[in-house]
């Protein structure tokens, strides 16, 4: 019989044997009750992270996050209710447009978001750029707008999966973040515990997300819909490329801003007026996409021709935008900050980066954008840290772009007041992170595999 204490378990799992159900279970609860040290759950998530773990014990494991909260019970709200998670990558902002898209074609959408941690942004952070909007929706308030408007987006209450936030916080400061059964427990202990019906996955594969190489994201996806059907939810993953940023803003507030520009139809060769009419309309594409597997999944479309010509009906007729709108106000927003974006927090102190030669843009190691992001203060290196909205980029070219010499390559939105040399030295950064070549490179699909 297995023994049920710390240094057990511990070694167990250190010697690359199966901890049992009894034994994740018990580590969990006791962790959340004080039981058990953190050196000791840090040794533990250590060695999981080096052994692995087997897909039973991924589902215990999950199990354990999931009852160590409350489980929202929608089954009041009448419809089928879908989610959409992304892993997250540089300028991946397609949940804005992709809720109140959703939910304009029929779907229920109780979205649970994060906030951005390292090179990658948070849905929460873009969200709190607008006035007084409220994340933290009770359960009541939750299933009052989820009931009037047909999406809700909001964060992680105190009460839902608060194994998952002790757990992250030890595995942020300890090295075990980029562990593909912690990454997969945790995301479906959320959204379980948030009482969707179906998911679909966004895994991001390139330089700008967390799963460099195929393969590794393959792994995740597999994870998490091997997970999801053991929890009788139905999911589906796409692999999507993330080798440049999503769209052409970086950014807080610029990031919400394209999404509104977007989703009223309006000229996208422009955001706030600077010319971006290089390269392609990749996150409108990709959100399109994204939506179509969610109503395709949620049975409101027979198929994903009929559910893609749905979300584009619905976008262009504005159906969207007023859904959008609906559930600023409906959770305390500014909806007069949404009307004029141009009201929504922004520094007026900008520079251009220009190409040093002419040629064709074919490589951008895109992790670099969000660490220079974050040295410029619009990211965060620590959960505690403060994010300035202000800061970001507009690029003016994509990935296989024609570059002149001394060309636009993008506009930084800069803080107040910042060294001349560390500006300098940022940009020298910039460039050595792109790759211009005499001719041009094929780049990879937006959607690399659907699993």
């Amino acid at each position: 019989m297995l023994e049920i204490n710390p240094a057990s378990i511990i070694q167990t799992k250190r010697d690359g044997k199966e901890n049992s159900e009894a034994q994740i279970q018990w580590m969990i609860q006791s962790f959340i009750k004080g039981e058990v040290a953190d050196y000791q759950i840090t040794a533990w998530l250590m060695a999981i992270y080096f052994q692995g773990m087997t897909a039973s014990e991924t589902l215990a494991l999950t199990k354990a996050m999931i009852q160590s909260g409350e489980r929202y019970d929608l089954n009041q709200i009448s419809g089928v209710k879908i989610d959409k998670h992304s892993t997250g990558g540089v300028g991946d902002k397609v949940s804005l447009i992709l809720a109140p898209l959703a939910a304009a074609c029929g779907l229920k959408v109780p979205m649970m978001s994060g906030r951005g941690l390292g090179f990658t942004g948070g849905t929460l952070d873009k969200l709190e750029c607008i006035s007084r909007f409220n994340v933290g929706l009770t359960y009541d308030l939750l299933m009052q707008v989820l009931h009037k408007v047909g999406f809700a987006m909001i964060g992680q209450s105190e009460n839902i999966v608060p194994a998952d936030k002790k757990l992250y916080a030890l595995r942020d400061v300890t090295g075990t973040v980029e562990c593909i059964p912690l990454i997969a427990a945790s995301i479906l202990s959320k959204k379980v515990a948030e009482g969707s019906d179906g998911l679909v996955f966004d895994v991001k594969v390139g330089s700008g997300a967390f799963m460099k190489t195929k393969e590794k994201a393959k792994t995740l996806a597999k994870t998490l819909i091997r997970l999801g059907k053991n929890l009788e939810i139905n999911c589906r993953a796409l692999l999507t490329q993330m080798e440049q940023p999503l769209g052409y803003a970086v950014g807080h507030s610029l990031e919400l801003i394209e999404c509104i520009e977007i989703l009223k139809n309006e000229d996208h060769s422009k955001i706030l007026g600077t010319l971006v009419t290089s390269g392609s309309g990749d996150l409108k594409e990709l959100t399109i996409q994204l939506t179509a597997h969610m109503l395709e999944l949620g049975k409101i479309s027979r198929n994903l021709k009929e559910a893609r010509q749905l979300a584009y009906k619905k976008l262009a007729d504005g159906s969207a935008w007023k859904k959008f709108l609906a559930m600023v106000q409906e959770q305390g927003g500014s909806t007069d900050q949404v009307l004029n974006p141009k009201t929504l927090p922004l520094t007026q102190n900008t520079c251009v980066w220009k190409a040093k030669k002419a040629g064709f843009l074919s490589q951008m190691h895109t992790e670099v954008i969000g660490k220079i992001l974050i040295e410029l203060g619009g990211g965060r290196k620590k959960v505690t840290d403060t994010i300035d909205y202000r800061i970001g980029f507009i690029f003016h070219k994509k990935l296989g772009s024609r570059v002149g010499q001394d060309e636009p390559l993008t506009t930084v939105f800069l803080p107040d007041a910042i060294n001349p040399q560390i500006l300098d030295d940022l940009e020298s950064y910039f460039h050595s992170a792109l790759e211009i070549t005499p001719q041009r490179k094929t780049s990879s699909k937006l959607i690399l595999e659907v699993i």
